[in-house]
């Protein structure tokens, strides 16, 4: 049985609507002028090579190394405060506050040095970024109050303390 719903064809011809002008094309053909080269535009090309030259040129190794000190100093932090995060009690006033300034900082710290590709090998990264999957995932799934299972919360900790050797060693 067909459903009422459906529309059936009519023998009439729909009615041809007239075309569209779009007003753009209109202004565009009544206002084309042609770009002129003037000594300004020479001069901004020109310094604009130089300038692309000497980056291309200078050596980037001081910002690598400052770069490599904010990784350390800025690992360190978040180590801690993953530690001092998954230890409070369960019955802390504080853990749902404490739980949402970790979720703030692990994100932060992942999409910082996500996209470096020199940290992308480093031992540290790797076993830092595995304990903040684990611990966001859980506070995602159970919420900030739950407490994390003791297996969890031990591999967590045991990935902390080898990210954290890691980073004393350079890796």
């Amino acid at each position: 049985m067909a459903s009422p719903t459906l529309i059936t064809p009519t023998p009439t011809t729909p009615k041809s609507t007239p075309p569209i002008r779009s007003k753009i094309t209109a202004t565009l053909t009544t206002t084309t002028t042609i770009p002129t080269t003037t000594a300004s535009s020479t001069t901004r090309r020109h310094f604009l090579s130089l300038s692309a030259g000497t980056l291309l040129l200078s050596p980037a190794t001081y910002a690598w190394a400052s770069s490599d000190e904010d990784y350390v100093k800025e690992t360190s932090e978040v180590i801690n405060k993953v530690r001092n995060t998954i230890t409070l009690d369960k019955t802390d006033p504080n853990v749902a506050a404490a739980v949402a300034e970790l979720r703030e900082t692990s994100n932060a710290w992942v999409a910082k040095y996500r996209r470096e590709k020199a940290l992308l090998g480093r031992a540290s990264f790797r076993d830092m970024y595995s304990a903040l999957n684990a611990v966001s995932g859980h506070y995602i799934s159970f919420g900030p109050t739950a407490p994390i299972p003791a297996k969890r919360k031990q591999r967590i900790l045991e990935e902390m303390d080898t990210a954290e050797k890691a980073l004393l060693r350079g890796r």
